[in-house]
């Protein structure tokens, strides 16, 4: 199969790598890739949203499989166009990718299919939205309805909080177009988890899940970044709660798109807390997460090509989908500032030292010259997914932050605590266990 990949993150890096590792491939492209995807695929200058730009490319390449990986070209319509091109992709249709790309849409989709969540409001007037607040006074969420790169979630302990917020998405513009609206949600506490499911629209692959870390700092302080790190598995996830998941959450959505006459086909992503009170769904996603795909997509026994061509065709039900039982963990370097302002250029060192139990995945970075062994220079906020993996969680975290202290940038930062708290969940509760020494 020739293939293209879309994007130029951590997570299409491990897509990359893992697609690189199947006998179907003949050959892999990704547009516009990483300094890491370089040394597996061919990079090509193609802007993935430029819906035109990436038709074209597959079509005179004789692509077999356009595997999308962010959610901007999925909301833009990519699939759809591929699809009247006659080409085959893997992600949903932009009626499907609503999902994720209107907050609002969602939450109207899951209550009407009985998905448990928060009790939530959805306002396009900035004076309703703030008179809504002033009878609401207790925590709230504040979201960005569109697509806001993993940064447009606020979370406001007052009234006053959730009124700046407010104005943040609504006046100031901080989120653009997707802050025109805002959902205002119930402020739910408990333990957070990101869960994957492989889907067609009617067949559901068994579940896989991760934890990540969104706060740019130690102990989850600071403001939301895109993904500072992520652990899998959770200690408390059981084929039990899988199943829970799958039934309640899961399974109920996707038969309400597929009623709609707008069946999801992908990876479907489905970020949930457990609460006291059970289950309760934050968010859907039409993609991989990123960092999650970093300690994900090394679980997949199963080739990723006959899964993800599996999903496009409606064929799912024929393609078993296995993950493996290890504890891996991703640990995500950025530029000094981030998510704030920060520079760019900066020269690598230590990629090429080889951990045992270890790998890196490139996000914001890019070759300084044309060959896949020139120096490699910074070129984004998040740089480097280091990945360690091992019998435990502990193990994991120590191979990922042994093979992290051999790498260096200037100005480069980290969360030194990313695996380092692990809960359990008994009876429909969390509790969180006593914080492990540090490293």
């Amino acid at each position: 199969m020739k293939v293209l990949l879309l994007g130029s993150g951590g997570r299409e890096h491990a897509l990359a790598w893992r697609i690189s590792q199947s006998p179907h491939l003949d050959r892999l492209w990704v547009a516009e890739g990483n300094a890491g995807t370089a040394r597996l695929a061919t990079n090509l200058p193609v802007d993935p949203g430029d819906t035109l730009s990436v038709v074209e490319t597959a079509r005179s390449l004789g692509i077999d499989l356009v595997v999308v990986g962010p959610e901007l070209p999925l909301a833009n319509g990519i699939v759809d166009r591929l699809s009247e091109a006659g080409i085959r992709a893997f992600g949903p249709t932009q009626a499907a990718a609503r999902i994720e790309s209107s907050k609002g849409f969602a939450r109207a989709i899951m209550q009407e299919a009985g998905v448990p969540g928060p009790s939530f409001s959805v306002f396009r007037d900035e004076q309703q939205a703030l008179e809504y607040l002033s009878s609401h006074p207790g925590p709230t969420v504040v979201k960005a309805d569109g697509l806001a790169a993993g940064k447009g979630v606020l979370l406001c302990q007052t009234a006053e909080e959730a009124a700046a917020a407010v104005r943040r998405c609504m006046t100031e513009g901080a989120f653009g177009a997707a802050g025109k609206t805002v959902v205002i949600e119930e402020f739910l506490t408990g333990q957070e988890i990101s869960v994957f499911a492989f889907t067609d629209g009617e067949t559901i692959s068994p579940l896989v899940a991760a934890c990540d870390y969104k706060q740019v700092g130690d102990g989850d302080v600071g403001p939301n970044t895109g993904g500072m790190g992520s652990f899998t598995p959770p200690e408390f996830w059981n084929e039990g709660l899988a199943e829970e998941v799958k039934h309640t959450v899961i399974a109920p959505v996707l038969r309400l798109l597929a009623g709609r006459g707008t069946p999801y086909r992908g990876v479907l992503y489905a970020g949930l807390m457990l609460t006291e009170e059970g289950i309760q769904t934050l968010e859907f996603n039409c993609r991989f997460g990123d960092p999650e795909a970093q300690v994900i997509l090394p679980l997949l026994e199963s080739d990723p090509l006959e899964v993800m061509l599996a999903c496009a065709q409606g064929t799912l039900d024929q393609v078993p989908v296995c993950w493996r039982s290890r504890a891996h963990v991703g640990v995500v370097m950025t530029s000094g500032g981030y998510p704030g302002k920060y520079q760019t250029g900066y020269r690598i060192t230590g990629l090429e030292t080889e951990i045992p139990s270890s790998l890196v995945f490139h996000a914001g970075t890019r070759l300084t010259g044309e060959g896949p062994e020139d120096p490699v220079v910074t070129s984004g906020g998040r740089v480097l997914t280091v990945v360690g993996w091992g019998d435990d969680l502990a193990d994991a975290r120590f191979n990922a932050y042994r093979r992290l202290e051999m790498i260096h940038f200037d100005g480069c930062y980290y969360r030194r605590d990313i695996g380092e708290i692990p809960s359990t969940v008994e009876d429909g509760a969390w509790l969180p266990n006593p914080v492990p020494q540090s490293l």
